[in-house]
Formats: C-alpha cells, sequence, structure tokens
C-alpha cells in the first residue's frame, strides 16, 4: 500500500509535541499576576528570569487614562477578546490566526507607580518562537505612540 503523506511524519510529530503541552487559562488572583512556566513560551515584567523577562509598560498621566487607552488598544486589535476588566487587572486572549491557538495576556496596574505589568504566555505547546515576545513589543509601540 503507497503511503500518501511519507515525509510528513516529522512534522506531524512536532505539531502534537507543541500542542500537548496545555498550560490552561491564568488562575491568577485579582491584582496578582502568575509567574511564567519553565517553558519558553512565556514572557513576564515581573520575572526574576532573563529568558522570560520583558520591560513592563511606562505611561504618564493617570492610570485611568492609561488603562483606558490599552483596552481601546485591545479592542482595535485582530482576534483579540477582552476575558475580565477589573481596577488593576486586564486579562485578553489573542486568538492565532492559522490553528486558532489562545495565548493569554494579563496586565496589572499598580498604583503606587506609572508602569504597567505585562504577562504573555502560550496556552498550549512548548516554544513560541518569540511570538509572545514580538506582541509584547507591537503592543508596547503602539500604546506609547497613541499619547495625546
Amino acid at each position: 500500500m503507497k503511503r500518501l503523506f511519507p515525509n510528513c511524519l516529522p512534522l506531524y510529530f512536532c505539531f502534537l509535541l507543541s500542542a500537548s503541552c496545555a498550560a490552561g487559562e491564568p488562575t491568577a488572583k485579582p491584582n496578582q499576576i502568575l509567574p511564567c512556566p519553565d517553558s519558553p513560551n512565556c514572557v513576564s515584567s515581573l520575572s526574576a528570569d532573563k529568558a522570560h523577562f520583558i520591560e513592563p509598560l511606562h505611561y504618564a498621566g493617570s492610570l485611568a487614562d492609561a488603562k483606558q487607552r490599552l483596552i481601546d488598544i485591545l479592542q482595535n486589535t485582530k482576534r483579540v477578546r477582552l476575558v475580565k476588566i477589573e481596577a488593576q487587572y486586564i486579562h485578553a486572549e489573542f486568538r492565532s490566526l492559522v490553528f486558532r491557538f489562545i495565548d493569554d495576556i494579563e496586565f496589572y496596574f499598580p498604583s503606587e507607580e506609572s508602569i504597567i505589568h505585562i504577562k504573555s504566555a502560550s496556552r498550549t505547546g512548548y516554544y513560541d518562537f518569540g511570538v509572545n515576545r514580538r506582541r509584547v513589543e507591537r503592543l508596547r509601540s503602539t500604546f506609547e505612540g497613541s499619547v495625546k
């Protein structure tokens, strides 16, 4: 019998491996962002690990204005769903275009500082090929460019 896809076995294996490590939705308490797992598919401004660390977002002006600006950006971004909006916390889901994987992005607004802590993590898989880091940097660029 002739095999239909003889050279695709490594591709199937990689796909199954990447989809087998589901992290699930974030389960942080309000006003808290959980640390990144050991896998390289997460970045966080609260991480002590250099591989996972990313700078928080900085803002001038009021916390309420910065929060609303961030919400507006998220609402105008394709394939984003706002899951939870609280006084000092936002949780959103980014869905990939092709495979429809969900990545979680969380924002924490400490009232004593003019920064927004951020965490972006893949829900499934192990490697993200830098997707979460690039997403945060694009968001940073849009956020900082939207200052009036």
